[in-house]
């Protein structure tokens, strides 16, 4: 009997479960900055050690929290910003 053996990846399934965590946590950026680099971080050695496409889909939703959460970041520091100097006038 010719039975395939299919490794398991857990790279993939914590970089696909972090990068879901940083997308839905966007708006909290102290959680969804740590948990999409994380997941770029496990996705990228998921993809290296088992070329899963696993890993590279949560690789990529790992940069698009990364990406959201660091555009509210911004957006946040701005409205900060300019909400202290219309007060210093």
């Amino acid at each position: 009997m010719d039975t395939k053996i299919k490794k398991k990846n857990p790279y993939s399934v914590v970089a696909f479960t972090l990068g879901i965590i940083s997308i839905f946590s966007a708006v909290y950026y102290y959680t969804s900055l740590p948990a999409g680099i994380m997941a770029i971080i496990f996705g990228n050695k998921g993809r290296k050690m088992y070329n899963s496409k696993v890993s590279l889909i949560g690789m990529i939703i790992g940069i698009i929290g990364v990406i959201l959460a660091s555009l509210i970041l911004v957006y946040l520091i701005q409205a900060f910003i300019s909400k202290a100097s219309s007060n210093f006038f």
